[in-house]
């Protein structure tokens, strides 16, 4: 059975920090790339940020590159993601996401349920 649980998620200050995880199972997490999303009320998801399977060059949004850090763990088949310098503006659900091309028109697909994440004062 595939799994993908986050944790991490919580209330903080503008100007904070919070590190989020995912843990996986059931899967072949290492053959997987994967991602951040996030989903604020009203907006449609979003790519936060992603890294392939290789662990290569990391992608980030534009409205994060430099204060968020996406990583990986594939000995323990686990995603992060470290925000730093919140803003207010970052206040939404954060989805894990885990994802592997088999055929031009099919992939697998994995999603978590999300953590809410709220930047307030």
């Amino acid at each position: 059975q595939v799994q993908l649980v986050e944790s991490g998620g919580g209330l903080v200050q503008p100007g904070g920090s919070l590190s989020l995880s995912c843990v996986t199972s059931g899967f072949t997490f290492n053959t997987f790339d994967v991602s951040w999303y996030r989903q604020a009320p009203g907006k449609e998801r979003e790519l936060v940020a992603a890294i392939s399977a290789a662990g290569g060059n990391p992608n980030y949004a534009d409205s994060v590159k430099g204060r968020f850090t996406i990583s990986r763990d594939d000995a323990k088949n686990t995603m992060y993601l470290q925000m730093n310098s919140l803003k207010p503006e970052d206040t939404a659900v954060y989805y894990c996401n885990a994802a592997r091309s088999v055929t031009p028109v099919f992939k697998y697909n994995y999603w978590g349920r999300g953590t809410q994440v709220t930047v307030s004062s």
